[in-house]
């Protein structure tokens, strides 16, 4: 069985993002994977503080607070899935928050390590980056993705995935669009089949 951690980015419950993400989980619930969301917008944390304690004396993240579980579960998981608005031209801040503190999966000296040593986290994991972008054209906020992409690799995702949607400006505007459930709900199911 394998294991999905959903992190919804949007400060809105009901965002395009967030019925983007539910229709992917869903679909990979019905599959047979264990499914655990995180609305992020509902919890109380702190981004990275530079300490670098995790690269001294600890092998994880020293701040304790909300986003303590969200951080040992995505240890944990076999596919990591990210749902973001785009807000001005960028993943929300609650996901950025989430991203910054990941820096604790990484070993110390992680920028000299061979690529797959540079991380705590068990390598072979999936990413999945879930992006309701409002504007219609589709040139813009490309670099979202491969950034987030390329970050994430070090850390043990090696395998990932994109499901975009532009145009979905207004509440409920991703959930008028048939094509793209549908599209949420094939990966769901190819995330969740055994390997």
């Amino acid at each position: 069985m394998k294991d999905v951690v959903c992190l919804l980015g949007s400060p809105r419950p009901k965002g395009n993002s967030a019925v983007m993400a539910q229709a992917l989980c869903e679909a990979a619930a019905g599959t047979g994977a264990r499914v655990t969301t995180f609305a992020l917008n509902k919890l109380e944390y702190r981004g990275c503080q530079g300490c670098l304690v995790c690269k001294k004396d600890a092998q994880a993240c020293v701040l304790d607070d909300g986003l303590t579980p969200v951080l040992e579960a995505v240890r944990a998981c076999d596919v990591l899935v990210l749902a973001t608005p785009v807000y001005f031209g960028e993943v929300t801040a609650q996901l950025k928050g989430f991203i910054d503190r990941t820096f604790s999966y990484l070993h110390a000296g992680y920028a000299h390590l061979p690529r797959g040593q540079r991380s705590r986290l068990t390598p072979g994991k999936t990413l999945v980056f879930v992006i309701a972008q409002g504007h219609p054209r589709e040139d813009l906020f490309t670099d979202i993705f491969p950034r987030y992409e390329y970050l994430l690799n070090w850390q043990g995702f090696t395998q990932s995935h994109l499901l975009r949607a532009c145009s979905v400006y207004h509440q409920g505007d991703a959930a008028a669009r048939p094509e793209v459930l549908e599209e949420a709900r094939t990966l769901g199911r190819k995330l969740a089949a055994p390997d």
